[in-house]
């Protein structure tokens, strides 16, 4: 355990001390930023659907490549098994992403289900992988009546439990039914603008953090099981 009586209960063998220059990579990806976005209903004029779609526009204007998940005919978790092509196409593409924008629409004071299910089919690790952590990601609602922000909350919550590094700011889009034309494309506005806000800050933040998201959250407790598991296997194959 520690040998320093400052910080008598911390093993000194996995404490560490952050360190500036693991946080600037000497080496920096050069590829597009790689942005998964989900939306949260089935519906066929569904206005979180045609949120992310600007909001995928957006960032392809600002140089990120971006992939859609369409959630029509996802299994409710547990009701499949994983290797269920929906499941299966979700995951992989989770695993792609450097960054996600979830949207949904506010139901009952919440995010959807079809939005829960798609979160929730997305694990905390494959194997040794963890698609979420470290990934960046942003949120967005729509509502049927005034603004709100429960849906963009829960997301955040979500978000946080997936070991994502959440940007700050978020859009909540208000009587969603009023801000489109026929052709599905989002009218200038106020709401227009915030989401053109959300996505350069998740561009910006993703090219910030992506070659070092591993050491962003590299924790000294994970550090400590890791050491104390290795020992264990070391001690077992001495015996």
């Amino acid at each position: 355990m520690s040998i320093n009586p400052d910080i008598p209960n911390v093993d000194t063998t996995t404490f560490q001390q952050p360190d500036l220059n693991r946080l600037l990579p000497q080496t920096q990806a050069t590829h597009a930023p790689r942005i998964l976005l989900l939306h949260g209903s089935l519906r066929e004029r569904s206005y979180s659907r045609l949120v992310t779609e600007e909001a995928s526009r957006l960032l392809q204007a600002m140089g990120a490549e971006t992939r859609m998940f369409n959630p029509s005919g996802l299994p409710l978790p547990d009701a499949a098994p994983e290797d269920h092509p929906k499941v299966q196409e979700l995951r992989d593409l989770a695993q792609w992403s450097e960054g996600m924008v979830w949207c949904s629409p506010e139901r009952h004071g919440t995010m959807t289900g079809i939005m829960k299910a798609q979160i929730d089919w997305i694990p905390l690790a494959i194997g040794s992988v963890r698609p979420t952590q470290g990934k960046t990601l942003a949120v967005m609602q729509v509502s049927g009546g005034s603004q709100s922000f429960n849906a963009v909350n829960q997301l955040r919550i979500l978000g946080r439990w997936m070991r994502m590094i959440t940007i700050p700011n978020q859009s909540s889009v208000a009587k969603a039914f009023l801000e489109f034309e026929d052709n599905g494309r989002m009218k200038p506005s106020p709401y227009y603008e915030r989401v053109v806000d959300v996505m350069e800050e998740l561009v910006k933040f993703t090219l910030l953090t992506r070659g070092c998201a591993d050491y962003l959250v590299d924790r000294y407790s994970e550090r400590r099981e890791s050491a104390e598991a290795l020992s264990k296997r070391v001690n077992l194959r001495s015996i």
